[in-house]
């Protein structure tokens, strides 16, 4: 069967799924040395991606095949729910030699997914060195920085030379970081002062000091900063490398520029799907589990959508006695809430960007209110003309035309005062204000338009 599988190129590979190929179909002869050697000519980003994208059952036929392929590098490149699912099927030996070869970040995130009994396999069967790091990492909170950052990085005093510091990494050699951009200038206390980049420190000749060296415009995180705080902080300053402090100001760590595009990633994606009331269905969940994420939010969203038909049904007479309300009023509260999720959009992102602040809120306030009021008139004009041309009624055009700026109206300072109030309140804004924003915009419209049309015509 493998034989068939032609040569191909790491681009090509990368372009197909090798490892699917290599499986062949269920219950097929597989030669194992040719599986080994040909998946395992992969980068290991390219492998894991192929990896989670087989179905459990041949995920699991390949680990029982070939445990080997299951790298350090490999499990850091895993999605977690595919680690999760993987983990159990891996001898106790090689998940503790894989999470000694890895960084402390990505060592931690591997133990996250870990059951309790196999967490204790795993510390039995580590260094006490690595058990130590890893259990540092798990006193501090799920997403924050003391849980995320690198414990291993290079600090020197400020009196060393550049050949000091080069021979002394030398010497280290494997307890360095696997890539790390900076040296960290430290004082007595052990407090970062500057720091020296690694181009720089190669540039100087060796007996220049690291004091003539340094920048000492140096940015530090917190070891208890939440880790979208400490992304705001990589991307305001431009950094590469940051170091990690703890209370007393002394350094314990190090964060880099592609740990903070995992969080950046991971924090937009959270946002993206909070703003829909869902949560991330991975390649491991199924139907049922999927069922259980979405259905509250439904049941929230069903209650909301009663409210609004309890409004329709206050003006139920006024429906039976122009039957042409029915048709234009759903236009009214769908424009209504388009024009609520636009500004609500552009409301989150600002405040998750540091841009929408106390200071600037009120500009933003009326920015979105005058655009919402300028967007319904428009609207509003266009649906009147649709009106008149269809019934060739007067009076409808102009409940319409009125409705509709009311509604739009309403709906832009929805978008934008609902995720600030639930700021304020202490709320994650992303999660919930779709609800609310739509809510106002439903009750609002049909109450306007209907409200008008009994006004009007009866």
């Amino acid at each position: 069967m493998t034989e068939s599988v032609p040569d191909l190129t790491s681009t090509q590979a990368a372009e197909i799924n090798l490892i699917s190929e290599l499986l062949g179909a269920p219950g097929e002869t597989i030669d194992v040395d040719i599986l080994q050697r040909r998946a395992s000519e992969l980068h290991p980003a390219d492998f894991a991606d192929q990896f989670e994208q087989l179905s459990n059952e041949r995920r699991e036929a390949l680990v029982a095949l070939a445990p080997d392929l299951i790298t350090a590098d490999v499990l850091a490149e895993l999605e977690d729910e595919v680690v999760e699912n993987v983990l159990p099927l891996l001898p106790s030996t090689q998940i503790a030699e894989a999470i000694t070869e890895m960084d402390n970040d990505d060592a931690t995130q591997i133990f996250e997914e870990m059951e309790a009994e196999q967490r204790q396999e795993i510390l039995v069967e580590l260094e006490p060195e690595d058990r130590a790091h890893l259990e540092a990492s798990f006193a501090f909170d799920e997403e924050t920085i003391g849980r995320l950052m690198q414990r291993e990085f290079v600090a020197a005093p400020p009196f060393w030379t550049v050949g000091d510091t080069i021979d002394h990494m030398r010497a280290t050699g494997e307890d360095l970081p696997d890539v790390f951009y900076n040296i960290w200038v430290v004082d007595t206390g052990f407090h970062p002062v500057g720091y020296v980049a690694v181009s720089t420190l190669m540039r100087n000749p060796r007996d220049m000091t690291l004091e003539n060296l340094m920048d000492d415009q140096l940015i530090t995180i917190k070891q208890d900063e939440d880790q979208e705080e400490a992304a705001f902080i990589f991307e305001k300053y431009n950094l590469v490398s940051a170091p990690v402090v703890d209370e007393a100001g002394r350094l314990t760590g190090m964060m880099t520029v592609d740990d903070v595009i995992e969080i950046i990633q991971d924090e937009n994606k959270e946002d993206m799907l909070a703003l829909a009331g869902v949560t991330d269905a991975g390649l491991t969940d199924t139907a049922l589990s999927t069922v259980k994420a979405r259905a509250p939010w439904l049941f929230v969203n069903l209650f909301t959508a009663i409210l609004a038909s309890i409004v329709i049904a206050y003006f139920d007479y006024t429906i039976t006695e122009v039957v042409q309300l029915a048709i234009l009023m759903p236009i009214v509260a769908s424009m209504g809430g388009n024009a609520g999720t636009q500004a609500l959009a552009v409301a989150v992102r600002s405040l998750a960007e540091r841009d929408l602040t106390s200071q600037t809120a009120w500009r933003a306030i009326r920015r979105e209110a005058v655009a919402a009021l300028l967007n319904g008139v428009i609207f509003a004009a266009a649906l009147a003309i649709i009106a008149y041309v269809w019934f060739g009624r007067t009076d409808l055009a102009l409940i319409a035309f009125i409705a509709m700026i009311i509604n739009h109206f309403f709906a832009g300072l929805a978008g934008i005062m609902v995720p600030l109030g639930l700021k304020r309140m202490g709320f994650d804004p992303a999660v919930s204000s779709s609800v609310f924003v739509t809510t106002v915009t439903d009750v609002i419209g049909f109450f306007a338009f209907l409200g008008f049309a009994a006004l009007i015509l009866l």
